[in-house]
């Protein structure tokens, strides 16, 4: 059990479009540098508990809740809210604000599921900004990997696929299924004039979210977050619309994976992660000489085993960057 790491300063930040970033520091302030990113997209830093997964004595830890959630303003449910001014680019640019705000050179990324797919589209951006990355819940959120979670696992769950689909079909926006990409339909469901459409959808929605991460994590549990309907409803319209976008990554990310030359990296995967399957950790591995590949026989979208090898893994960077630094000096 590892003691819970408290917030020492924490602040808005101006980035723009009238946004404000919510960031948060804690550990050494003389320690390496590491920034984690949620996932979601629209999950938020909820409890903190990320900071937890860097020995505070050695790390100076920075989060952030992303553009649009969490105590960034304004939310994406905000009456008029731009969702154009919320796109990958637009959070790259945000995490490179909040590195000059704090007077960071260089630090080591971490990202959790759609937070692997930001670290990553960051890091391929601004590779000398990025002394390593550790990665846990791998995703690249392609066409692939989109169509994956929102279509292909029906085949593993299609009583709850079913139910997904149905909602859309009888939501009369023309959707039927084969016949255009479900996450298309929610996303223009979670846009939709009228509150109450925009309410049923991302119920359905977050049911089919606890069904997709069910296995190697307990199983089918109802997610207490879902109760909070605004947080519902925020996560539901962010998470679809960076889906039927592909995450707004044009090239994809393995088709940049030149950008990473040289990053050392940790990717973590469980085996029985069924909504991001463990191809998408893999084949990112093969392009990526400088990875180590963990999978995790035992566990799916995370778990203890999981959470260990990631503390473990900035621990490693931690020596390796430490020993960088003193063969310089």
């Amino acid at each position: 059990m590892v003691d819970n790491v408290e917030v020492r300063a924490a602040g808005l930040l101006t980035v723009g479009d009238d946004h404000e970033i919510y960031w948060e520091e804690s550990g050494n302030p003389d320690g390496i540098p590491a920034v984690y990113l949620h996932g979601g997209p629209g999950g938020g830093l909820g409890t903190g508990a990320y900071r937890n997964k860097f020995a505070p004595a050695r790390f100076r830890i920075i989060g952030f809740d992303q553009r649009g959630c969490g105590r960034s303003t304004p939310r994406a449910t905000t009456p008029d809210y731009n969702l154009d001014q919320n796109t990958t680019p637009h959070l790259i640019e945000d995490i490179e604000r909040i590195r000059e705000h704090l007077h960071i050179d260089r630090w080591l990324v971490n990202g959790v599921s759609w937070g692997s797919t930001l670290a990553l589209a960051y890091a391929q951006a601004h590779p000398e900004r990025v002394h390593g990355m550790v990665l846990m819940a791998v995703t690249t959120t392609d066409r692939f990997a989109v169509d994956w979670i929102t279509e292909t696992v029906g085949a593993v769950y299609p009583e709850a696929w079913d139910r997904l689909a149905t909602h859309a079909e009888q939501a009369g926006i023309g959707y039927r299924r084969g016949n255009g990409r479900l996450i298309e339909a929610y996303a223009q469901l979670m846009t939709h004039a009228d509150p109450a459409v925009r309410s049923a959808a991302s119920r359905a929605w977050t049911e089919w979210e606890d069904h997709h991460i069910a296995i190697g994590t307990g199983g089918v549990q109802r997610n207490p977050r879902w109760e909070d309907d605004e947080f519902r409803e925020l996560f539901a319209t962010l998470v679809t619309h960076y889906w039927a976008h592909d995450g707004f990554l044009t090239p994809p990310i393995l088709d940049r994976m030149d950008c990473l030359h040289g990053i050392p990296a940790t990717l973590i995967h469980g085996r029985h992660d069924v909504s991001g399957p463990a191809v998408l950790a893999w084949r990112l591995h093969r392009a990526w000489p400088a990875s180590e590949l963990i999978i995790d026989e035992s566990e799916g979208h995370g778990g203890p085993a999981m959470v260990q090898a990631w503390r473990a893994a900035n621990t490693r960077h931690a020596d390796r960057i430490d020993t960088e630094r003193s063969m310089r000096h």
